[in-house]
């Protein structure tokens, strides 16, 4: 992308403003470990991976100090990738040099990710995606969008699900494939089922913000819904993530701690109000969609078809034969 989502300064962390997209580009530049915390809280940044990155950059800044530590870890809840690179940064004698390497590995792992996917999804598929998980939600390339950018030569398309109620689909992944030249088309979340009925998606492709030791995914609100539609349909539905979103000491996903966000992001958007003063409202950011409705997990180590407990242990083993506990979480 000609747009780069997280710039580290050397002194400072600049991180692309993803609230303004796609009207405008700005940057959030964070000098301290406590802005960096604010900016993911407040989802300038977003997605997992891009999560941990900036976490990791933030705890650069921060001089690897205990309350650098604190305040990133309370920044958001589901998405491990946080804390995984928290933990990993823990472990650094140098931390800039490993802020670094943390960013550079998930581009690689992207890229391994979309080039193995991308064998997957058929010439001319119509590929359903939900939320963002582009360049923009990584270091750059992305999961699934990294997925569907791979396979771009064989004629693709993409149906972008909306993702209310922060809008990351239309907002930020039909920005990302008009980019790219991706034929895209923008669909609100309740028109998947009547498109699938018709015939008219091919594969679904989403990431993930946690993969738990049964296979169960946590993925942005809605993501559920999607997949037992897609099974309804017989329709693949495949899930793209890095080792780093792998939680493996969590036994399923019923233990993944779920986001609740504030009321005003349902109610309304950008100042402007549609529902009564005085409505109730839940807002979970993340539902978890049970591994039996999961046709595969694409990583950037293999793709691991109807994922189980041993599936995974199996493929942690492997990883960690291959490149030690780098990429898998404590």
């Amino acid at each position: 992308m000609a747009v780069r989502p997280i710039v580290w300064r050397g002194n400072r962390l600049d991180l692309l403003d993803q609230r303004l997209l796609p009207d405008r580009i700005s940057y959030v530049k964070c000098k301290t470990a406590v802005q960096v915390a604010k900016a993911i809280r407040d989802m300038a940044v977003r997605g997992a991976p891009a999560i941990g990155c900036a976490a990791a950059f933030g705890i650069v800044l921060g001089k690897g100090s205990s309350s650098s530590y604190r305040v990133l870890a309370k920044s958001r809840p589901t998405a491990v990738n946080l804390f995984w690179a928290l933990a990993r940064m823990k472990k650094a004698k140098d931390l800039e040099k490993e802020a670094k390497a943390i960013f550079r590995e998930d581009l690689e792992a992207n890229r391994a990710m979309g080039a193995r996917g991308a064998r997957l999804i058929p010439k001319r598929a119509r590929v359903m995606t939900y939320c963002n998980t582009g360049a923009l939600a990584t270091a750059g390339h992305g999961t699934a969008l990294g997925v569907i950018r791979s396979a771009k030569n064989k004629r693709i398309s993409v149906i972008a699900c909306e993702t209310r109620p922060y809008l990351q689909g239309a907002r930020l992944t039909v920005w990302e494939c008009l980019q790219e030249r991706i034929p895209c088309t923008l669909v609100t979340d309740n028109m998947a089922g009547h498109l699938m009925a018709r015939g008219e998606v091919d594969v679904v492709v989403v990431g993930a913000d946690r993969i738990v030791a049964n296979g169960d995914v946590a993925n942005k609100i809605g993501t559920y819904g999607l997949a037992v539609l897609a099974r309804r349909h017989g329709i693949p539905f495949y899930v793209a993530a890095p080792l780093s979103t792998f939680d493996l000491k969590m036994k399923d996903g019923r233990r993944i701690p779920i986001e609740e966000r504030a009321p005003d992001e349902v109610t309304g958007y950008r100042g402007k109000r549609w529902a009564p003063k005085g409505t109730r409202v839940r807002n979970p950011a993340f539902d978890v969609t049970p591994a039996e409705l999961v046709s595969a997990i694409i990583c950037e180590q293999a793709v691991i078809r109807k994922p189980g407990r041993k599936k995974l242990k199996a493929l942690a083993a492997a990883a960690n034969r291959k490149i030690g506990m780098r990429r898998i979480p404590d």
